[in-house]
């Protein structure tokens, strides 16, 4: 009986320990944090993990490093969403494991030159202009029209290099995806040539639909060994928004002017978009020489008349 008594008591005593460890880490885990709505967290183990947090002010324990080791599944490197609020300590590990990357949109619209497009990127997040110079110079092939003009999702807090091996590997894709399917290999001297005349039919198409008639022209006149002539490959680089004036033709002397030298630009004047890499592939089918926008309708009036072309100038005029 003395011994039944003694059992008892221990077993009583475990019970109490055990209900008191729990209920000890009950009111440890509903303790509640207060978080920023996102959190940068190093690569490397939950111990550098959690030392990092608590040097950001997140009071932390080895019960929270167990737990995310052991119980949890353990957190991304980067730039994560959390929420911004209090929450239990228990809900703070669970969100740190599952929480996903925070996101940048970033968008290049069609037409648009790498020198501005990088300008902008620097500007809006901080970046130096002449690293991500540096980065696409690294990781494109192309001088120009290396990155897909296409909404991007990128990660906050991004660095130069990162961001530049995004974007033009995902151009990169695409570009060889396109090139097999027509060419059935990817050979990028081939392709800078294409891209250079989906880059005029950028510039100078009035929409998508006018797109292959603009590429059959371009075509036409180098078959014909005729200057090209044409005011979108002006729009080059810093220039990309500037108006083409008769002075501008007169006193531009590089490669890019198309009226001073026949052929084409040596590489591309703009991104170009997958609507104008489609119609150089497949330009339509005509005679026409020259082309020049309607006042009246937006679009342009193509024909393969010299005459009929100095009339379509008059009635612009």
């Amino acid at each position: 009986m003395k011994f039944l008594n003694i059992i008892y008591r221990i077993i009583s005593s475990v019970l109490k320990a055990t209900i008191l460890a729990v209920a000890a880490l009950i009111f440890y885990f509903s303790s509640t944090i207060q978080t920023t709505k996102t959190v940068v967290l190093p690569k490397g183990s939950i111990t550098k993990v959690v030392e990092h947090l608590k040097k950001d002010g997140y009071k932390l324990t080895p019960l929270d490093t167990y737990m995310l080791a052991y119980l949890l599944d353990a957190p991304k490197s980067g730039t994560l969403v959390i929420g911004g609020k209090k929450m239990s300590r228990i809900a703070f590990l669970k969100k740190l494991s599952s929480a996903k990357e925070a996101i940048d949109i970033v968008t290049l619209i069609p037409g648009e030159t790498k020198v501005i497009f990088l300008e902008i990127l620097a500007d809006n997040y901080g970046l130096s202009l002449s690293k991500l110079n540096q980065y696409y110079d690294k990781f494109s092939p192309y001088k120009e029209a290396g990155i897909v003009p296409e909404t991007y999702h990128i990660p906050k807090d991004i660095d130069e290099e990162r961001v530049m091996k995004i974007l033009i590997s995902q151009s990169e894709k695409e570009y060889e995806k396109l090139s097999k399917r027509y060419f059935k290999k990817y050979n990028k001297q081939e392709w800078n040539k294409i891209l250079t005349i989906a880059s005029i039919v950028q510039k100078e198409a009035a929409n998508h639909q006018e797109m292959p008639t603009i590429a059959s022209v371009i075509y036409n006149r180098l078959k014909i060994d005729m200057a090209l002539q044409m005011d979108g490959t002006l729009n080059y680089g810093k220039y990309s928004h500037i108006k083409v004036t008769p002075k501008r033709i007169k006193t531009d002397k590089s490669k890019f002017n198309t009226y001073l030298n026949r052929g084409l630009p040596p590489y591309p004047v703009c991104s170009v978009s997958l609507e104008a890499i489609k119609a150089t592939l497949e330009p339509k089918k005509t005679e026409y020489l020259y082309f020049m926008r309607n006042k009246k309708t937006g679009l342009h009036d193509f024909t393969s008349s010299y005459q009929e072309h100095l009339q379509n100038i008059k009635k612009a005029q």
